[in-house]
């Protein structure tokens, strides 16, 4: 299991060989968490709050990884 932080809240997955899996999405306060999985290498969680988003994709392809994308507006 891996956990992964951004200023909206921290995600936790699982890798394995059929994709990755959520664990948990935390969000921080004053933040709403969502996710979506377009396919099953693919995960995306969003972290919504007025002005702000974080968004944390974790992948299985071609690797296991994960980033972070902030946007303020």
């Amino acid at each position: 299991m891996h956990t992964i932080s951004s200023r909206g809240g921290k995600a936790t997955v699982r890798y394995g060989s059929g994709g990755v899996c959520l664990i948990s999405a935390v969000p921080n306060q004053g933040f709403t968490a969502s996710t979506t999985q377009s396919a099953p290498e693919t995960l995306t969680v969003t972290f919504d709050a007025t002005g702000h988003r974080s968004q944390i994709t974790a992948t299985t392809e071609p690797s296991d990884r994960a980033s972070v994308s902030e946007t303020s507006y």
